[in-house]
């Protein structure tokens, strides 16, 4: 558009240059070798302006001779460019359709046309990936990690080969190459962060953690929640070591994420540990209000270390008064009434939970209220039956894997915090056992000190601790699953 104003404007301006010469019209004389010529003004102009365009039109031809041989050569290393680009194209088509040998050849001709163009290069390497030919697909991801342009797609390419052979120190090593050269690329934050998890190099975790939010990898919530996690995990290792940092970091992590279930009783613990019974007390209800669980009632009960099963039964009703009416609560009161002897109170705490469609753990407790108050075997069999069949309880799931503790890392893919509180399918399996309905499993309470786990599935209230993946030698303010079967046995 430009161009075609502009040459309207020329034109008129010679116009109105040649109307001008007309009403100025004069006289023009030349003497030369001998010769005299007269002539008007307007005749010498327009000479003048042929002149010119004779000149260039000349200036033109003759450029256009001497380009003649670039010319033809780019023209020809154009059409060249393209045949490697249309190689480039159908073999990016190749790859995606799963043609090996397709994706080879063509793989082969793009990078002879167009060399090291970074795309010839990825086709490459993706094809030799087609192919199997892993050798061929790293030198292709070298040879892009070495250059500025194409580092970091090198370095992508060579952590995903590094990972599909299970190499996991190359992996880690390309992972924090990429972080290092560009901290906002996601995947290798990701990536360095779910390696530190897995092998609980938890400091550096959370130095990751908090690059990762600096740099917009992870929003400020996500960033609150996985520091919470790898807070918890780790002053779960430092417990017997380092009680005191141990007390810091866990009130650390139940500060940044008070619904996580693990940091607070691991918290509860080492602030009863401490002495500070009341403080211990307010960081757990504080989690029950938000998401009651049967860890949390557990470690409410065992607070105060030597009280009477009285004592106990009484704080874990004062604990299910801060969510009334909840199952969790209800099945607390009524194991805490089970460990008092209060058998009358066991039962009318799990009517509600029998009005409806009892669980296997409902059914476990009424199986063991039904030997110890009446030594009734008939009756316990038959809701130890009703168990097999029963839905089952909530318990820690994480992609496929059941767990009767929490851990902060998944063992099936290393993710941090990937477990998650909540029932699981049928489908799968975790450390729940089928229960063997043996006459010698129902024996009187007199004669047996065994009892019938009261906890929640395969996550019980005498489970060990979940605040580390491992179980740990009981505290005193939590006495161990097997003193608490002997109390419940001598009750």
């Amino acid at each position: 558009m430009l161009k075609l104003v502009l040459f309207f404007a020329f034109l008129a301006a010679a116009a109105l240059g040649f109307s001008w010469l007309a009403d100025h019209n004069g006289a023009v004389a030349v003497d030369w070798l001998g010769y005299r010529t007269e002539t008007d003004v307007m005749t010498v102009g327009i000479a003048i302006a042929v002149l010119i365009l004779i000149v260039m039109a000349v200036v033109a031809v003759l450029r256009g001779v001497w380009n003649t041989p670039s010319l033809i050569g780019a023209f020809f290393e154009r059409r060249r460019r393209e045949r490697g680009w249309r190689a480039l194209s159908q073999g990016m088509i190749a790859v995606g359709a799963g043609d090996p040998s397709q994706a080879g050849r063509l793989a082969i001709e793009a990078r002879r046309i167009l060399g090291d163009e970074p795309l010839a290069l990825l086709l490459e390497a993706q094809a030799a990936q087609l192919t199997g030919d892993r050798d061929r697909a790293r030198a292709a991801f070298e040879r892009m990690a070495k250059e500025p342009d194409t580092r970091l797609l090198g370095l992508r390419g060579l952590y995903v080969e590094a990972s599909r052979y299970g190499e996991a120190e190359a992996a880690r090593h390309f992972a924090e190459e990429a972080h290092n050269t560009q901290p906002r690329i996601g995947w290798a934050g990701q990536a360095l962060l779910e390696f530190q998890a897995q092998t609980h190099d938890w400091e550096d975790a959370l130095a990751t953690i908090d690059r990762n939010a600096r740099n917009k990898v992870i929003d400020k919530a996500a960033a609150k929640r996985l520091r919470a996690v790898a807070l918890t995990a780790l002053a779960g290792e430092l417990e017997q070591g380092e009680p005191e940092r141990a007390k810091n970091l866990a009130m650390e992590a139940h500060g940044l994420a008070p619904e996580l279930v693990p940091a607070s009783v691991l918290a509860a613990r080492l602030l009863a540990r401490g002495g500070d019974v009341r403080k211990a007390a307010r960081v757990i209800e504080s989690t029950w209000r938000l998401d009651p669980h049967p860890d949390l009632a557990r470690a409410y009960a065992y607070l105060r270390p030597g009280d009477s099963v009285q004592d106990r039964l009484t704080r874990i009703r004062e604990l299910g008064r801060v969510r009334a009416n909840h199952p969790e609560g209800a099945f607390a009161i009524a194991w805490g009434s089970l460990d008092a002897g209060d058998f009358d109170g066991a039962r009318t705490a799990l009517k509600p939970l029998i009005a409806e469609v009892p669980t296997r753990r409902v059914c476990l407790l009424m199986a063991e209220i039904e030997t110890r108050q009446h030594g009734d075997r008939n009756a316990a069999r038959g809701w130890l039956a009703r168990a097999v069949r029963a839905p089952r309880d909530p318990a820690w799931v994480a992609e496929g894997f059941v767990s009767d503790t929490w851990m902060p890392v998944s063992p099936a893919t290393g993710k941090l915090d990937a477990f998650e509180w909540k029932v699981p399918p049928e489908s799968l399996t975790g450390d729940d056992h089928l229960l063997a309905i043996e006459e010698e499993e129902i024996a009187p309470p007199a004669a047996s000190a065994k009892t019938i786990e009261l906890g929640a599935g395969p996550s019980g209230p005498s489970a060990p601790s979940p605040a580390t993946p491992s179980p740990a030698t009981p505290s005193p303010a939590e006495p161990a699953p097997a003193a608490l079967d002997a109390g419940r046995a001598r009750a």
